[in-house]
Parts: structure tokens; C-alpha cells; sequence
């Protein structure tokens, strides 16, 4: 089974994107992402990002073992030329072509099957990663309203959903809002 990931429109060259995305061809999922970090290129890091986010298209929807991966193919295409001029002498202009490029890495399972999750323990895990954001939700909710609680015994509840709600400090606060606050006020003679 293919599984594949795309990143459209990455300001840099096709030609130099090639040239990392030939080092990796054939290889195993986690020795290419080790080759790609020690590969000293512009491209290594979205190529890395890119690499992963197949790996994890490949875990989380079809089932397939980490193990079981290698890179199938990686395709550099030419994307977008954005067209600039740049002036020169005697009023002259000449044109400046910045290139992107688009890429798609696919992956495939060395051997058909192995290792791979039925659907029933992919809902598991779904369901299981949904009860665990929910738990966090619920917990971050409760520490919101214990910290509302302390500052309303202190007194504080209109200041603190006045700063929280505008984000902006009063006027009252002004001498004490930061270096660049003092800068400003300085220079215009306040």
C-alpha cells in the first residue's frame, strides 16, 4: 500500500530540493529521516517535516508499522516563479525569477500486511486519543475557575477580566507599560 504527503509551493529551487530528495530513495523510514538530519541543505528540514508527516499518514490512517516503511518515491516538481525586476545601470532592468518547487514523497510497506492494524484497534486508538483531549479540557477548565476563585477572593475580578478582555494596559498603568512606552514619551516631549 502507497501512502504519500505533499508540500506545495516551497520557496526554493526544484533543482536543489532534488538534490536531498535523491539521497533518500529506497530507504527505510527511519534511516532516512537520520540521513536527512545529517545532510547539511537549506531543504533537509522540510524535507524532514514532510518525511514524518507521510510516516504519520501512513500510522494513523491505514495502520502500517513504522518499521515496515520505506520511501517508495520522491517527487520535485517546479512550482510557482514568482517575477521581480531588479534596476541596473543606465535605467536599465533585469528580471529576477524566484522559484519554488513542489514535492510529494510516497511510502510503501516492504512487506504487504505485516504489522498492520486492523480498524477496530485504529477506532481504539482514536477513541482513546479523544478521551485524552477531552480529560486535558476538562482539567485546564477546572484550573481557569480555581485561579478565578483565588483572585476573586482576593478582590481583583474586575482589574483581572478588564486586562484579560481588552489586552491593552489603562492609562492609569502607563508610566509602568515597558522601555519602548518610555522611549516614545521621551521623544515627543510628554
Amino acid at each position: 500500500m502507497n501512502v504519500s504527503a505533499k508540500l506545495n509551493n516551497l520557496r526554493m529551487p526544484n533543482r536543489k530540493v532534488k538534490l536531498v530528495a535523491d539521497l533518500i530513495i529506497g530507504m527505510d523510514a527511519q534511516e532516512a529521516i537520520d540521513q536527512m538530519e545529517a545532510t547539511v541543505k537549506k531543504s533537509s528540514p522540510f524535507m524532514i517535516k514532510l518525511l514524518e508527516s507521510a510516516i504519520a499518514n501512513g500510522e494513523n490512517n491505514f495502520g502500517i508499522d513504522k518499521g515496515n516503511m520505506y520511501i517508495f518515491d520522491v517527487v520535485v516538481k517546479e512550482g510557482i516563479t514568482l517575477k521581480r525586476w531588479m534596476p541596473k545601470a543606465y535605467g536599465r532592468a533585469t528580471p529576477i525569477r524566484k522559484r519554488s518547487s513542489q514535492i510529494e514523497i510516497v511510502i510503501a510497506e516492504k512487506e504487504e500486511g505485516k504489522d498492520r492494524k486492523t480498524k477496530e484497534q485504529m477506532e481504539k486508538e482514536k477513541q482513546a486519543r479523544l478521551d485524552a483531549k477531552k480529560k486535558a479540557i476538562k482539567e485546564m477548565a477546572a484550573s481557569e475557575k480555581a485561579a478565578e476563585k483565588e483572585a476573586a477572593v482576593e478582590g481583583g475580578v474586575k482589574e483581572t477580566k478588564a486586562k484579560s478582555s481588552t489586552g491593552v494596559k489603562k492609562d492609569a498603568d502607563a508610566p509602568n507599560a515597558g522601555w519602548a512606552n518610555k522611549v516614545f514619551r521621551r521623544k515627543s516631549g510628554m
